[in-house]
């Protein structure tokens, strides 16, 4: 097996945003979209933390924010990626950033699932020059990331996640 298809199984490495392979590029319909969070998340939490489909063999997790607007909980799995001991998520959200950037930004109390452990902590939105020295790393050593940012015109999400007490 290839380094690149090591990490997938049998699927090859996604190392471009618009590889027609990428999760993000698939046709669904609206009824598929609607629930795909809450399929994910079921079998997220009935697997500790695995899940097949889409996002076999990713590292996932799943971060529940308080809604900005309406004081609800809301969870929603994401990659997790790390810059050293440094947990941070993203997005390949086009035209607008993602509602659990505005929960944070708003609320940063959080709840992470990872694997089959839950902890609550903080999110912090990155933002002025903790933001620029952030994204200058995350650019030059994320291929993904980086090519994503290329396309759009308004500066990547980078949010922090500081883990607390594990319940």
């Amino acid at each position: 097996m290839s380094e690149s298809t090591a990490a997938h199984g049998d699927r090859p490495e996604i190392t471009s945003y618009d590889d027609p392979a990428a999760p993000w590029n698939q046709d669904f319909s609206e009824t598929d979209i609607a629930h795909w969070n809450d399929d994910v998340i079921a079998e997220f939490r009935a697997n500790d933390g695995k899940v097949g489909g889409a996002y076999e063999g990713a590292d996932l997790l799943l971060l529940t924010t308080t809604g900005a607007k309406s004081g609800r909980e809301h969870t929603v799995p994401l990659g997790h990626l790390y810059r050293g001991d440094t947990v941070y998520v993203s997005s390949f959200v086009e035209d607008k950033y993602p509602a659990w950037w505005h929960n944070i930004k708003a609320n940063p109390a959080i709840r992470v699932e990872l694997g089959g452990k839950t902890y609550t902590g903080r999110g912090r939105v990155l933002e002025g020059e903790e933001y620029r020295e952030f994204a200058d790393w995350v650019l030059a050593n994320n291929p993904l990331l980086a090519d994503f940012q290329a396309k759009i015109d308004r500066p990547i999400p980078l949010v922090v996640l500081e883990f607390g007490e594990r319940s």
